[in-house]
């Protein structure tokens, strides 16, 4: 029987009258005030509940752009959906919130893979739902197999035809729940002990398994429903006990990608930069405002970008060193974080109920029954604690204006 060899599973401002005198094209003018800061938008619970938007958010953005529709300040829509392109999500934003919103403003569950180039050129097994082989090749990979490719095309089915058979699999993108979970985490499992020749017999002394790259963690998350829906985090809980079940071994994942992890902040800090680059925007962006609807997620997430960026701010941070030898190769792919300070506004039109926040005086007993955040995600009270609690995003907008003394117009 063949062996796999580096198998992976990858689970503004408005014109004003001197600069017309100038006879100075509108789209070419800059902000009287330079922005120091940028805006992480979280977009269900947030911007949006199901298809409908949340009437706070056209108010909102009508305060972010100019009279020609151009960004005041760099802002970036972080989600953690990974069900289509960025092109489709700007055009429904667009749609949703009036204002004209480009694919570089957008950031899925799944952008940060790009920088793992090192699978582009391998057969990746990817799972989830919407367009996936689009989703992948968008993104860089050249061989994706989806599960229904896989399960159509199982090597046991036709042993002696191996032109029919599949190449091996290097490794399984996980881009989102999908629809029949049985499936999917039966050929997970399957590829996994394997190592990528689903159909051959499991060799569970090949340990540690093939990579696996995981996006989006959400347990839950809040659509039209009155109560919050299963997420993808839901998933990858299953089939992480399994393994362990018919292992006895932790399933372990080469990147975890979407909120709360460091990756998707530092990814997000990029493209605001990128912004700012494009705008000619000069004064350095300082502060991160992340304004979500999520404890576990949005909060929790930007509260440890913080605290990485507080800590790579030292000489000789332990976040530099640990992040060394760790060996994180993706690193390479990004600018060193830039930001002070990331905050963390939670609104309360989504998953956030302020009548339910967690009970920080009894942090002991709470640690396992309240905590929804990935088992690989330690549980630290005070990472679930908002800078700044408001009602909807138009007073978040508001209160960071005032916060920056922002006054564009």
């Amino acid at each position: 029987m063949h062996k796999a060899e580096g198998v992976v599973v990858l689970l503004v401002s408005t014109c004003t009258l001197e600069r017309a005198e100038l006879n100075i094209p509108c789209s070419h003018w800059r902000p009287l005030v330079l922005p120091s800061f940028g805006f992480l938008f979280d977009i269900d619970g947030v911007l949006v509940r199901g298809k409908t938007p949340i009437p706070a958010a056209r108010t909102a953005f009508r305060k972010l752009v100019n009279s020609q529709g151009q960004f005041l300040v760099p802002v970036v829509f972080v989600t953690n959906a990974g069900n289509c392109l960025r092109q489709e999500k700007a055009d429904q934003l667009s749609h949703l919130l009036g204002v004209p919103i480009s694919q570089d403003q957008v950031m899925m569950s799944h952008s940060p893979l790009r920088m793992f180039k090192r699978y582009h050129e391998k057969c990746v097994l990817v799972s989830g739902q919407g367009p996936l082989l689009d989703i992948a090749q968008d993104l860089g990979f050249c061989q994706p197999i989806t599960i229904d490719t896989l399960r159509e095309k199982r090597p046991l089915l036709d042993a002696v035809d191996h032109d029919r058979r599949p190449s091996i699999l290097v490794a399984v993108v996980l881009f989102g729940e999908p629809v029949r979970w049985e499936t999917s985490l039966q050929l997970i499992i399957d590829v996994l002990l394997t190592s990528g020749y689903p159909g051959n017999p499991y060799e569970q002394e090949n340990y540690p398994h093939i990579p696996v790259l995981a996006c989006n963690m959400d347990l839950m998350w809040v659509a039209e429903a009155q109560s919050p829906r299963f997420g993808h985090g839901t998933f990858m809980v299953c089939l992480e006990n399994i393994y362990k079940k018919i292992t006895g071994k932790e399933l372990k994942y080469e990147a975890l990608m979407g909120k709360p992890s460091r990756l998707t902040y530092q990814y997000a800090e990029h493209l605001i930069r990128a912004q700012a680059l494009q705008r000619s925007w000069e004064q350095p962006i300082q502060t991160l405002y992340a304004v979500g609807d999520n404890l576990m997620t949005d909060v929790y997430g930007a509260n440890l970008y913080n605290r990485y960026l507080e800590e790579s701010s030292s000489k000789g941070s332990k976040a530099r060193i640990q992040a060394k030898l760790a060996g994180l190769r993706w690193e390479k792919e990004l600018a060193s974080a830039a930001a002070a300070h990331c905050r963390s506004v939670l609104v309360c039109t989504g998953v956030y109920n302020p009548h339910t926040e967690v009970p920080l005086d009894t942090r002991d007993s709470i640690a396992e029954t309240v905590f929804h955040g990935h088992r690989d995600f330690r549980f630290d009270p005070g990472l679930v604690e908002p800078d700044h609690i408001v009602p909807d995003v138009d007073a978040a907008v508001d209160l960071v204006f005032q916060l920056e003394n922002f006054a564009p117009n």
